[in-house]
C-alpha cells in the first residue's frame, strides 16, 4: 500500500518503553495516568470496557485526549476490533473528537493485512473531514492469535501509518489451546515455550518493516520478580517496550528497556572510533577495549544510542572516548 505526500506519525520515533493501559470509562484512572512516567498512555475501549459502557467510554476517551495535559507522552486509544459492531464508530468518534492531540489508534486482534488497510483508510477519511494533517495519526496493531502470527510479516508491511506491533500473550495462549501458566517460562529461564517463539517471530517481522515492537502486559500485580523476568525475556528478543496494567510497574519497565549509562557510553565510544577509522579501507575490523569492532558491532551500538537518546540520556565524562 503506497501513499505519498503524507506526514509521518508524530510518534514514529518517540520512545515506547512503557505503555500504561487503562479503561477509558474511568475518569479517575485517566487523570492519574496522565501524571505518570509512562512513555505512552493508552485509553482502552476494548477489553476493559463492558458492552453497555462502550458508547459513553468513547465520548470520555475523546474528551480526555482533547482536554488533559499529557505532556510529551504518546497518547493512544485502543478501539474495538473489526469482529465487533463498534469499530467504525470508535475511530470516527475518537479521531474527530480528540482535537488533534491523538497520536495513535491501537487495533486489537489483527489477523490479516486487510484489517489494517481498512482502518487506515477510515482514519484517512476522518482526518480529511476534520482538517487534520494527513497521516499524522499512527497505528499500532496487536498480534494475539495463531492466525495473526502466521500473517505477521504481511501485517507489518500493510500500512505506512504503522508505528508498532504489539504481542498479546493472553489471547495468543488461548488461541493455541494453552494456559498462560503452561506457556510461560519458569523464573530465570529465557526460552523454550510457545510464547517465546511468538515473541521472536513478531520481532523479526517488525524490524523488517522498520517498526517498534512491544510486549504485552504482565498481569500479576505486586510481582516485581515476575515482571522483571518478563521484561528481560522480551528485551532479550530486541523489544522496545512493554504494556503496564498498573503505575507501580512503570519504573521497572522503563529501566528494563533503557540502556544503562555504561552501555550507552561504551556504544558512543565504539561509534566514535569506528567512524574515525572508516576512511581506512584496510581496516575491516579493529579492537577497542578488548572487543572486536566491525560494521555489525557498529549497528548494535547505534541501536543502543538511539534507545538512550529516546530516553533522554546524555553521554557522561568521555574518558573512554578515543
Amino acid at each position: 500500500m503506497t501513499r505519498t505526500g503524507l506526514e509521518a506519525p508524530r510518534s514514529k520515533d518517540l520512545p515506547h518503553r512503557s505503555c500504561l493501559v487503562f479503561p477509558a470509562s474511568s475518569e479517575r484512572f485517566t487523570a492519574k495516568a496522565a501524571a505518570t512516567a509512562a512513555d505512552m498512555c493508552l485509553l482502552d475501549l476494548e477489553d476493559a470496557v463492558a458492552p453497555a459502557a462502550k458508547e459513553t467510554a468513547r465520548a470520555s476517551a475523546a474528551e480526555a485526549v482533547r482536554n488533559l495535559d499529557w505532556g510529551e507522552k504518546v497518547v493512544g486509544v485502543r478501539v474495538n476490533g473489526w469482529a465487533t459492531e463498534w469499530t467504525y464508530r470508535d475511530v470516527i468518534g475518537v479521531v474527530a473528537g480528540s482535537g488533534g492531540r491523538l497520536d495513535e489508534i491501537v487495533l486489537p486482534k489483527v489477523e490479516s493485512p486487510g484489517e489494517v488497510q481498512a482502518i487506515d483508510l477510515l482514519i484517512s477519511q476522518v482526518e480529511k473531514a476534520e482538517g487534520l494533517k494527513p497521516g499524522r495519526i499512527g497505528l499500532e496493531v496487536q498480534v494475539e492469535s495463531a492466525g495473526g502470527l502466521s500473517n505477521v510479516a504481511v501485517i507489518c508491511a500493510s500500512s505506512p501509518r504503522l508505528v508498532a506491533v504489539v504481542f498479546g500473550p493472553a489471547d495468543f495462549a488461548a488461541s493455541m489451546g494453552i494456559s498462560s501458566a503452561q506457556g510461560a517460562p519458569r523464573r530465570g529461564e529465557t526460552g523454550g515455550d510457545c510464547s517465546t517463539y511468538a515473541l521472536v517471530q513478531i520481532a523479526v517481522a517488525a524490524r523488517t518493516a522498520d517498526l517498534q515492537v512491544i510486549d504485552g502486559p504482565h498481569f500479576k500485580l505486586h510481582d516485581p520478580e515476575g515482571l522483571q523476568d518478563s521484561c528481560r525475556r522480551s528485551a532479550g528478543c530486541g523489544y522496545d517496550g512493554k504494556w503496564a496494567v498498573h503505575p507501580e510497574q512503570l519504573e521497572l519497565i522503563n529501566s528494563s528497556y533503557t540502556p544503562d549509562q555504561a552501555a550507552f557510553d561504551q556504544a558512543s565510544a565504539l561509534v566514535d572510533i569506528y567512524e574515525r577509522t572508516a576512511g581506512d579501507q584496510r581496516l575491516g575490523a579493529l579492537a577497542h577495549h578488548g572487543e572486536m569492532v566491525d560494521e555489525a558491532s557498529r549497528k548494535v551500538a547505534v541501536r543502543t544510542i538511539k534507545r538512550g537518546n529516546q530516553a533522554g540520556m546524555a553521554r557522561s565524562a568521555q574518558d573512554g572516548a578515543p
